[in-house]
């Protein structure tokens, strides 16, 4: 008890009043480590962001969790309990796959050019359902940003979970809103975490684009030169 006392009152005090809950700055470092897991492709990434997620949850529910930060973002938090499900569904699905040449958990992709469209689709259009939603409800504006925070952490998710390259490239679209909303709620160790995501997630889009090129010129090899080996 007192280990999880701790853990909901400590914070980082700085000069002037102001200061970082060590929650905040734990839920953010255990998603850097579940980011770097997904880049590279390993299943223990899902357990790992399940726990930062957890945490993450108390933070942005601040009134509920007798925050100091009193900022509700329902869409932080909700995002949360949403990347917890998916983070399940991806886990189960990354423990089921076949293992990759190199180890790895799965195969990155490209989404067909239908699933492009509708991911933009469902960000849009996600964010234009959710914002009225989370106006009623409360939440910090501007609200848009929470939503669009939300749909596209969704995105993301379901993208890493099935392994398309383009998840990546939704988490920079996500980092570039996330950033001044965190920085104007006062959520500071967030906001400088997603700005390191941003340049974190750019990097795992490249990682990925040559893990699939490199996978497709290997099959190309193997088509045109097989092993005769294999037809003995």
């Amino acid at each position: 008890m007192d280990m999880l006392r701790w853990l909901f009152e400590a914070k980082l005090d700085f000069p002037g009043g102001g200061f970082l809950l060590w929650r905040e700055v734990l839920g953010n470092l255990f998603g850097l480590a579940s980011a770097l897991g997904g880049m590279r492709r390993k299943v223990w990434a899902w357990p790992v962001g399940i726990f930062g997620n957890a945490l993450l949850f108390t933070v942005f529910m601040g009134s509920v969790f007798g925050s100091p930060l009193y900022a509700n973002l329902l869409g932080q938090a909700g995002r949360q309990i949403m990347f917890i499900a998916v983070s399940i569904f991806g886990w189960y699905r990354w423990r089921q796959s076949k293992r990759t040449a190199d180890g790895a958990a799965v195969e990155p992709r490209w989404a067909s050019n239908r699933v492009r469209l509708g991911l933009v689709v469902a960000l849009i259009g996600g964010t234009a359902v959710l914002t009225p939603i989370f106006t009623a409800l409360g939440s910090y504006a501007p609200v848009w940003a929470d939503a669009w925070i939300f749909t596209g952490s969704l995105l993301a998710t379901v993208g890493m979970a099935k392994g398309w390259v383009e998840f990546w490239l939704i988490w920079v679209a996500v980092d570039l809103v996330g950033v001044p909303l965190l920085f104007s709620a006062g959520y500071y160790a967030s906001a400088f975490m997603y700005i390191f995501y941003g340049a974190f997630t750019l990097t795992g889009f490249f990682v990925w684009w040559h893990v699939r090129n490199r996978n497709a010129e290997k099959v190309l090899v193997e088509t045109a030169f097989p092993d005769p080996r294999v037809s003995r």
